[in-house]
């Protein structure tokens, strides 16, 4: 029996290389997209769940909570709190969140006399 060798044809293989180097050049200059994810807020709430620091959290009305952040999705966060029941706070009604040992510029005690 006789079996003919199949080679591909270089000049074909040659071209395909210099096409994928176009390609990538051309790649190469287009302007890359911002992350739209710096995971800085990851990263806040996981220290903060590490060490059950005591957090308070301003809703949009001004009502304040306070209590330790347990665990946080995309949309809400689970404050534990003690000896009151639990909540699950919608990102969307938090104006802000502080420690609850410091105190957010604006409020508390205003400076000046009686």
């Amino acid at each position: 029996m006789n079996r003919k060798l199949i080679r591909p044809n270089l000049t074909e293989i040659k071209e395909r290389m210099s096409q994928d180097k176009d390609r990538d050049k051309d790649a190469s200059h287009k302007r890359m997209h911002p992350p739209t994810d710096t995971f800085a807020e990851s990263y806040y709430y996981l220290k903060q769940m590490n060490k059950k620091t005591p957090m308070a959290v301003v809703y949009t009305s001004g009502e304040i909570v306070e209590g330790y952040v347990e665990w946080y999705d995309r949309n809400c966060i689970k404050l534990n709190r003690d000896n009151a029941p639990n909540l699950l706070i919608y990102k969307s009604s938090i104006r802000c969140i502080y420690k609850a040992a410091e105190s957010p510029e604006g409020e508390g005690e205003p400076s000046g006399g009686k």
